[in-house]
């Protein structure tokens, strides 16, 4: 951890005090860092294992917040388009004081596995190609999966916008499969099966490396990501 801010102003990120509440705190001499009494809200710190004491309750302080949602239908993965309802609604309250963003994209009517995060050095590991960081998708098409899209897709499917990289496709029944990709296009799941004149039904992406989503995670939940969880996001 490397962290060096007021401790009046890490504490309203990290906490839902407002600025004037902490200022009181700290008046009453009820905030302390590594078992010394705050004095004042300029007060700056940057230790390595900081406990940070509210009112008695230990504040487990966070360089960056790595959540995990179920995207449902319905919602965009942007954050700059006040009119449409945008997945960082679903956030709960108590992080929205962080600069939240996704992790990439997932279509308006795509549902499934979302990171959100404040982290933009993870979010690069996880996009970008050279990375092949894998996502694993479930879907549904309008004509039956066929061996030849399966071929296909392990050569690379040819797009408008070049090649795509060699991807995986699983025939699970007749109308669906699992699509793992290394890389991520704009539209890539639907423009690839576009190829074969099959119209893509459902898109659920279920997995990114190897973390897959919580079966108990149900649609449009959202809660932190383990220590763990975040070793397989990061797994090669």
């Amino acid at each position: 951890m490397n962290i060096i801010k007021r401790i009046d102003r890490i504490i309203s990120e990290q906490t839902n005090y407002s600025r004037k509440e902490i200022k009181k705190l700290i008046s009453k001499g009820l905030i302390y860092v590594n078992d010394q009494q705050v004095k004042k809200p300029e007060c700056k710190f940057e230790e390595n294992d900081i406990v940070l004491k509210i009112e008695g309750k230990e504040i487990d302080i966070k360089d960056h917040i790595y959540l995990i949602l179920n995207k449902p239908k319905g919602f965009v993965s942007t954050t700059d388009d006040v009119k449409e309802n945008s997945v960082l609604n679903l956030v709960p309250l108590k992080y929205k004081k962080r600069n939240l963003f996704p992790a990439g994209r997932l279509d308006k009517d795509t549902t499934g596995l979302m990171i959100i995060t404040d982290d933009g050095g993870f979010a690069h590991n996880i996009l970008a190609p050279n990375k092949h960081v894998k996502k694993i998708y479930e879907v549904k098409i309008d004509i039956p999966v066929s061996s030849i899209m399966k071929e296909e897709f392990a050569k690379g499917v040819i797009l408008n916008d070049g090649v795509c990289k060699s991807a995986e496709l699983n025939i699970k029944e007749k109308y669906r499969a699992e699509v793992i990709l290394t890389e991520g296009r704009y539209h890539q799941i639907k423009r690839m099966f576009a190829c074969f004149k099959a119209k893509v039904i459902e898109l659920n992406r279920i997995g990114i490396g190897d973390l897959y989503l919580p079966k108990d995670l149900k649609i449009g939940d959202v809660r932190e990501v383990t220590k763990n969880e975040l070793l397989k996001i990061q797994e090669k």
